[in-house]
């Protein structure tokens, strides 16, 4: 299973890149696993919801780029579907037994995902009513990811 995380922007905190460094490493067991990221847009803190728009869209068309035909695209959304560590689990099994063989997880950036981004996935997945700063998102993401494979292996991993 090759497993893609395309996010915008770039991890600036040497906390989180040794944080998705492990969970990079450990899942290097169970499936191939990239990360690309994108340029994530300057947007001052003041903007208009056309100029709001505009950022989105400079980011999507980016993102939008780099899927390849044939993936399953999972978009992380604040207004997604909720799963539990089991059934993220279950999904990316059935998506392996579908005979999918990518899954491309899409993280945007501060202001979120466009809606060319969202109207291309295939789901979007919620973890949370909260909102989480992108990169910690991708840490989530990946400790989620490597859950989810260590429950499908029926190995022990800590609760």
């Amino acid at each position: 299973m090759n497993v893609r995380i395309l996010c915008v922007g770039k991890l600036k905190e040497q906390y989180w890149t040794e944080a998705c460094g492990e969970y990079i490493k450990r899942l290097g067991r169970y499936c191939s696993l990239s990360v690309t990221e994108v340029k994530e847009e300057k947007a001052p803190p003041e903007l208009s919801p056309a100029e709001e728009a505009k950022v989105k869209e400079k980011e999507g068309r980016e993102l939008l780029r780099q899927l390849r035909d044939g993936s399953y695209v999972i978009a992380l959304e604040v207004g997604g579907k909720r799963l539990s560590s089991e059934g993220l689990a279950e999904k990316i099994e059935c998506l392996g037994l579908a005979g999918k063989s990518e899954i491309c997880f899409l993280i945007g950036g501060s202001l979120g995902l466009s809606d060319e981004v969202r109207a291309r996935a295939d789901m979007a997945l919620s973890f949370s009513d909260m909102t989480f700063p992108h990169q910690l998102m991708r840490v989530i993401l990946l400790e989620q990811i490597y859950r989810s494979f260590k429950i499908l292996k029926h190995e022990v991993y800590h609760k």
